[in-house]
């Protein structure tokens, strides 16, 4: 059981935090539509290393950012204005479709730009940090979590895995419902902006009443 803890644990807890509509599943899923599968599979296995780093960082620092409040109130300043960037970004620069020529371009360019596409956003994307640091220590405050070399990086492998599996099937779901749904296809920026925008304001919140 102590073998298999670790991957249960992080299984489990990336499909919780990463199932939800956010900006790298909907991405994935834009760059599945535009761009092809392949791509997006690439993209999807950028962003799932850096999720590897993220939960490991979270884990080894965890009890030391538990610790220190002020830490954590900065992550939530700089995630505030990440995705206030980022939404600017999509609601009103990104907004305009490409032209077929242009589209080309983009493929042209191929995987290696989409992996560290993924790789790019997935370190833009801050919340997984404090999220594992909550998850970790809440699971070892019931016995469940231990701090040790194999079930630290165990946990991190399982929750990089399993957040692939989520962008892998928002990649397959919106690649199947391309031709029915061209609406979705034209008007993605708009969904990602929104979504960007409702974590910001939900941060927002949440440093003002902190």
């Amino acid at each position: 059981m102590n073998l298999t803890l670790p991957i249960i644990l992080g299984l489990s807890a990336a499909a919780i935090g990463t199932t939800p509509p956010g900006l790298l599943n909907m991405t994935a899923a834009k760059v599945s539509m535009r761009d092809g599968r392949n791509r997006a599979l690439w993209f999807a296995f950028g962003a799932s290393i850096i999720v590897f780093f993220q939960t490991l960082l979270a884990v080894l620092f965890s009890r030391f950012i538990d610790r220190r409040a002020d830490i954590s109130a900065v992550l939530q300043e700089i995630g505030l204005v990440i995705f206030t960037v980022l939404t600017v970004y999509f609601l009103w620069i990104a907004k305009k479709p490409k032209t077929k020529k242009k589209k080309e371009e983009i493929k042209m360019r191929s995987k290696s730009s989409r992996f560290f596409l993924g790789m790019l956003l997935s370190s833009l994307n801050l919340f997984p940090i404090p999220y594992y640091v909550f998850v970790s220590i809440t699971l070892g405050s019931y016995g469940y979590f231990n701090f040790d070399t194999f079930f630290i990086y165990s946990f991190s492998a399982a929750s990089a895995i399993a957040a692939f599996l989520v962008f892998f099937g928002y990649i397959s779901f919106f690649k199947g419902k391309e031709k029915k749904d061209s609406f979705l296809s034209r008007n993605i920026n708009y969904v990602i902006g929104s979504i960007t925008g409702l974590v910001a304001l939900f941060t927002l919140f949440k440093i003002v009443y902190r």
